[in-house]
C-alpha cells in the first residue's frame, strides 16, 4: 500500500536508534491506523455519496432547519406538504453530490499524519481518528463542499424552494395572513446544508472507525487484525 510504504520510510527516520522491537511495534500500529483510516473514509464516502446516501439514512438525513419547522407545520396544514418534502429531498441530494470531494482531502490528511498523531489515535480508542479528521480537514472540506453544494442546490432549485416556502408563510402574502405568519429570519441555506453534510460524513467515518476497532469481520487485512486484535 502506497501510504503505508511512505509512512514506513518516514517512521524509520523518525525513530532511528530506537530498539528494533520499539520501532516495529510503533510503526506497525501507525501503519495499521493509516490503513484503517483509508478503508474507513472510503467506505464512509461511498455510503453517503450515492443516491439516497443521506436521505435514506435516518441518522444523517438533513432535516428542516429548526427555525423553519413551525413554518412547515403551518404549510402542511394547508396542503403544502409535498413542497416541504421536495425541499428536504433536494437538500439531501445536494449533500450526496458533494460527498465524493472528501476522498482526496481525507487521503491528504492521512499522508501528512505524523508518527505521534498515529500513536495517539491508536491508543485513544473510540473515535479518536474521526476527531483527528475533524480537526485537520473541516475547513478544507467546507471549502470543497460549498461550491458543489451551491451548484447542486441551484440544480434542484433548493434556495428558490426555501424562499417560496418562507414567502408563502410571511404575513404580507395572502396565505401568510391566513396562517398568521410573521416576518421570517434569514438563513444561509447553502451554509446550513454544507454544515449538515459534514456532520453526516463525520458520523459515518466514526461509525466505520468503531467497526474496524471492535469488529473482527471489519478487520479485513492481516495488518488491521494485528493492530486491532481481531486475530
Amino acid at each position: 500500500m502506497r501510504a503505508w510504504a511512505i509512512f514506513l520510510a518516514v517512521g524509520l527516520v523518525i525513530i532511528a536508534g530506537a530498539p528494533a522491537s520499539f520501532a516495529l511495534d510503533n510503526l506497525q500500529a501507525a501503519s495499521g491506523i493509516k490503513e484503517a483510516l483509508e478503508k474507513g473514509t472510503v467506505n464512509a464516502v461511498s455510503l453517503v455519496g450515492r443516491p439516497g446516501g443521506y436521505f435514506n439514512d435516518a441518522a444523517i438525513k438533513i432535516l428542516l432547519p429548526d427555525k423553519m419547522k413551525p413554518i412547515a407545520t403551518a404549510l402542511r396544514a394547508v396542503g403544502l406538504g409535498p413542497q416541504i418534502d421536495k425541499f428536504v429531498l433536494s437538500m439531501n441530494q445536494a449533500a450526496e453530490a458533494a460527498a465524493p470531494k472528501a476522498v482526496p482531502i481525507f487521503e491528504d490528511a492521512i499522508h501528512k499524519m505524523t508518527l505521534t498523531d498515529a500513536q495517539r489515535i491508536v491508543t485513544g480508542g473510540g473515535t479518536s481518528a474521526t476527531n483527528y479528521f475533524k480537526l485537520k480537514t473541516s475547513k478544507e472540506l467546507t471549502d470543497a463542499f460549498t461550491p458543489i453544494v451551491k451548484q447542486s442546490m441551484e440544480k434542484y432549485s433548493v434556495a428558490k424552494q426555501y424562499d417560496d416556502l418562507i414567502g408563502r408563510y410571511q404575513s404580507n402574502s395572502p396565505l401568510g395572513t391566513l396562517l398568521g405568519g410573521g416576518s421570517s429570519q434569514s438563513l444561509d441555506i447553502n451554509h446550513y446544508v454544507v454544515h449538515k453534510a459534514l456532520d453526516g460524513l463525520f458520523y459515518m467515518v466514526g461509525k466505520e472507525e468503531r467497526q474496524i476497532r471492535t469488529n473482527p469481520a471489519a478487520q479485513v487485512t492481516p495488518l488491521l487484525r494485528e493492530v486491532f486484535g481481531g486475530r
